[in-house]
């Protein structure tokens, strides 16, 4: 029964996580992104504050250490992976960049090959590494001419907020600071939509470009409660269940919902690229986490065969 529910968690995640790649796109209509992305974490920060007080004893970091932990997941994990995103959105499809994104578990495993001194980038890793790059450059399929005018496309911008989220999370896992995950969030939240504030001022936005319509409106609660809120509670109670390997699949799943809702909702259709990007990008994937994939494929399958014989028997 716990496969199950797991299964059904695992699917909500991607079915939340996709629709909010829709979402995004859906909102930038109507906001600045940078301010955008500052004010869905306002919200989400708050929200996830109130949850910490209520679920941990340590609602509040204490040490200087813990506050260091708290300033990674601010500056890369919500600052500077939502800003690159955000403004990515306003010059590809919803489908495409949740493609870029799921490049996040490869760039993740290669900086920790670079950042932790337990691992080690192999030849095969270096390849998978590779394949993915080779996906978001086909994904983004940059003009040569306009590369130094500063016109790569959308896709570029999405990869420079896979790489923060990636580099943030390899850094807090060097961080020897431990800090309940909802305490973790929630201050991170919160700091990195200050952050995103600073941004956005300094990028000359402004409340008064805001066009507060119910559709605008809708995109921001849905991103505040849904991806937010619910999603990262069930990223983590799913990360302590399965763990790094299996949660990482929900990268690959997220790209098939984010194309289906965008095809529903916006009208984008997604092209050849869109779907080749994704498959070199899994590829690389594959490569980098072929030993960790193996072990949980034959863990599953041991627990399978294991079900499968009790049933039956007498």
């Amino acid at each position: 029964m716990s496969r199950y529910r797991n299964l059904a968690r695992f699917v909500l995640l991607a079915a939340v996580w996709g629709t909010a790649f829709t979402a995004i796109k859906a909102g930038l209509a109507f906001f600045p992104p940078v301010l955008f992305a500052a004010l869905r974490y306002d919200l989400a920060g708050v929200l996830m504050l109130g949850y910490a007080w209520v679920v941990t004893d340590r609602p509040v970091p204490r040490t200087r250490g813990e506050w260091g932990l708290v300033a990674v997941g601010a500056v890369f994990m919500f600052a500077g992976y939502h800003s690159f995103l955000f403004v990515g959105e306003q010059h590809t499809t919803s489908a495409a960049a949740a493609v870029v994104v799921s490049l996040s578990p490869v760039l993740t495993a290669a900086f920790a090959r670079l950042l932790l001194p337990d691992e080690r980038l192999t030849v095969v890793g270096l390849l998978g590494l590779l394949l993915g790059l080779v996906g978001v450059v086909v994904l983004a399929h940059p003009d040569p001419s306009n590369l130094l005018g500063g016109d790569a496309g959308g896709e570029l911008l999405i990869l420079g907020a896979a790489a923060s989220f990636s580099l943030g999370s390899v850094l807090a896992r060097r961080s020897p600071a431990d800090l309940p995950l909802e305490t973790l969030e929630a201050w991170a939240m919160v700091g990195g939509a200050l952050l995103m504030h600073g941004a956005s001022l300094g990028l000359g936005e402004s409340f008064a470009a805001v066009r507060w319509t119910p559709t605008g409106l809708l995109a921001l609660g849905y991103l505040v409660i849904a991806a937010s809120a619910v999603g990262f509670l069930l990223y983590f109670d799913l990360l302590d269940r399965l763990g790094p390997v299996e949660i990482n699949l929900v990268s690959y799943a997220v790209p098939v919902v984010a194309a289906l809702t965008g095809l529903a909702f916006l009208g984008e259709r997604p092209s050849a690229l869109t779907g080749l990007g994704f498959l070199l990008i899994l590829a690389g994937f594959a490569l980098l986490k072929r030993d960790a994939l193996v072990a949980a494929l034959r863990a599953w399958t041991a627990s399978n065969g294991a079900g499968g014989r009790r049933q039956w028997e007498p």
